[in-house]
């Protein structure tokens, strides 16, 4: 199924926790990017079948060019960041390192769900994730261990943002009593008389 929320989650907690590092809104949308192509795979939904995309040099590549792509967006994302109350400071290189992990944790996750993701391709074609449990745990087992980590993530995530929002607050009012002082301050020099 493309657009698993289990990704959204926990790249929403790496995003938030890293975010002065990485591009949190990079990250989180660089997982309903890179699911677009299972949307093109030949003979979608029945035969599911992840390319190009969901490799590590491939993915990580593409992830860097959508970071690219982003901070050519990035007054629209700002705006859309303030509206959600995440102190956000656009720069390239976090975009890029953003879309980057995006794009390698959504493989690596996906990696141990779908038999058919090729990570190490151009390498290998075999996909050493999904076999280094298939036979000592049943499929549905795993799934389970990748929900449950997700939920947890997806909790932390909200938690990071919760605090997120307050430290944007702070710095708000913060920066409105600075204003308000500034303001006071320059028609406190106005109105003073010059006595000579």
């Amino acid at each position: 199924m493309p657009f698993p929320t289990y990704h959204v989650g926990v790249n929403g907690f790496f995003g938030l926790l890293l975010r002065r590092w990485v591009d949190p809104f990079v990250i989180v949308a660089a997982n309903v990017i890179i699911d677009l192509e299972v949307l093109f795979a030949p003979g979608f939904p029945e035969y599911h079948r992840h390319w190009h995309f969901h490799t590590f040099l491939e993915g990580g590549v593409i992830g860097a060019a959508f970071g690219v792509l982003c901070w050519l967006f990035s007054g629209i994302i700002s705006r859309a960041m303030k509206l959600v109350r995440i102190p956000y400071e656009p720069k390239l290189w976090k975009m890029c390192l953003a879309g980057t992990l995006g794009f390698w944790l959504h493989v690596l996750m996906d990696s141990f769900w779908h038999w058919d993701v090729q990570p190490l391709r151009p390498f290998t074609s075999r996909n050493d994730f999904w076999r280094m449990f298939k036979h000592t745990y049943p499929n549905d087992q795993v799934h389970r261990w990748i929900i449950v980590i997700s939920i947890i993530l997806s909790v932390g995530a909200v938690i990071l943002y919760i605090l997120a929002v307050l430290e944007f607050n702070k710095s708000r009012k913060r920066k409105d009593v600075l204003d308000k002082s500034e303001t006071l301050i320059s028609n406190n020099e106005q109105e003073t008389p010059n006595i000579e």
